[in-house]
């Protein structure tokens, strides 16, 4: 994968079937797809461990969720229905769902939008909870040039009958948080506020965010506060380490255990999945190691 592949080429990638070849050789410590290992990291049971797919894409789904399962996760970020049987042979869960949306730029916060959003969202509501699955993911999209209470406006007319439709079939919509500073220039739910608000107006248990630690330091820091004031809002949340959105070793400026032991305070019960892009040349090593960091 090429180290400054974005996550909006690679979900593209995946949607359209272009993924790398896996690299098999450097799955020589985990277990090969459909094999059964016999010496799965321990871990301490107060997270629920995945990872996003599109961070490891030179891995097929096979054995990325083979050597997932090896480290003690449970599910796997940012998969479709075409790809959920794998999952399910691997004993794994879709923790974040995807597929309904257009893209990160065009979501709820424009309403030249909500027509395709809801034939998209109507359409896959019923397959997760078919398939046995919580979350679906969901974006603001860009601002565009408009103010706050336009664009929550907008999120709140266009949300609130998918919201109402994921309550029927047990579903929560989950809006990622995302930096406009450097990553997703423009987006609007760029801070917390700005998602809370959203899930405020819906007042559904059925419509949270998710909290990306990696997008929230950039734009506004602060993330174990801000963690345990809106956590009520928060259905899960992603890794990575800042800067770089590399790995979320001791190159970077946020500490790990402490936001972690922060998350499970608030009793949270939901994923945490690692979203970096991994520089190491093993990255299964890397993201190992990222879960043993985690993992308190």
């Amino acid at each position: 994968m090429e180290r400054k592949q974005n996550r909006r080429s690679a979900i593209k990638n995946i949607i359209t079937g272009t993924v790398a070849a896996g690299a098999a050789g450097a799955l020589s410590s985990f277990t090969t797809a459909g094999q059964p290992s016999q010496s799965s990291m321990a871990l301490k049971g107060n997270i629920n461990h995945s990872v996003a797919r599109w961070c490891f894409n030179d891995f097929t789904l096979d054995e990325l969720c083979g050597a997932a399962k090896d480290m003690g996760m449970t599910g796997i970020d940012l998969i479709g229905p075409g790809e959920w049987h794998i999952l399910k042979k691997h004993g794994l869960t879709s923790a974040m769902c995807n597929g309904a949306e257009i893209n990160l730029d065009d979501g709820f916060g424009e309403k030249k939008f909500h027509a395709q959003l809801h034939k998209n969202y109507t359409e896959m509501i019923p397959k997760v909870a078919d398939a046995g699955y919580k979350n679906l993911i969901c974006f603001s999209g860009r601002r565009r040039g408009m103010d706050n209470e336009t664009v929550w406006s907008n999120c709140v007319e266009g949300l609130k009958p998918m919201v109402e439709l994921a309550a029927r079939h047990n579903v929560t919509l989950v809006m990622e948080l995302l930096n406009s500073k450097i990553n997703h220039k423009d987006y609007f739910a760029d801070r917390t506020a700005n998602g809370v608000e959203i899930c405020k107006r819906l007042g559904s248990e059925n419509f949270k965010l998710l909290y990306d630690i990696y997008h929230m330091q950039v734009d506004e820091g602060d993330v174990i506060h801000n963690i345990r004031e809106n956590h009520q809002y928060i259905a899960h949340y992603h890794t990575a380490g800042v800067p770089g959105r590399n790995e979320i070793d001791d190159t970077q400026e946020l500490y790990y255990p402490a936001i972690m032991k922060a998350i499970v305070a608030t009793g949270f019960k939901g994923f945490v999945a690692q979203e970096f892009l991994p520089k190491q040349k093993d990255k299964l090593a890397s993201l190992k190691k990222s879960v043993q960091i985690c993992d308190v």
